[in-house]
């Protein structure tokens, strides 16, 4: 198509860092758009700029990650001795309240978005 036929004349053209360049074009690769012009335009017309504050989850998946530990070394006691103790089952229980007040905390924490 010749320049003459186009219905969008107006070029526009500014400058990425390498690390913006990836995101990109992760972002693009995620849309599975075919053009990466159409992709850029959506994006540009439609699309909105946000952050989005992530350190609850992060925290969330720290607390699991312990959580998942504590729960590791009760199997592997069980496993080794083949009993399973009082003291696991309570153990077992307490850490699955944690989960429970993890989870409870997640859902009253909204993320804080700035546009």
């Amino acid at each position: 198509m010749d320049m003459a036929n186009r219905t969008r004349r107006n070029p526009v053209q500014f400058y990425l860092s390498d690390d913006e360049q990836y995101i990109l074009d992760q972002k693009f690769l995620l849309s599975n758009m075919k053009s990466k012009s159409t992709f850029l335009r959506k994006l540009v017309l439609y699309g909105f700029v946000y952050d989005v504050d992530y350190s609850h989850i992060r925290e969330m998946n720290a607390q699991l990650g312990k959580i998942g530990g504590n729960l590791n070394q009760i199997a592997k006691r069980v496993n080794t001795t083949n009993t399973i103790y009082k003291k696991d089952m309570e153990d077992i229980k307490e850490l699955m309240d944690q989960i429970w007040q993890l989870q409870k905390s997640m859902l009253s924490k909204q993320p804080s978005i700035r546009q």
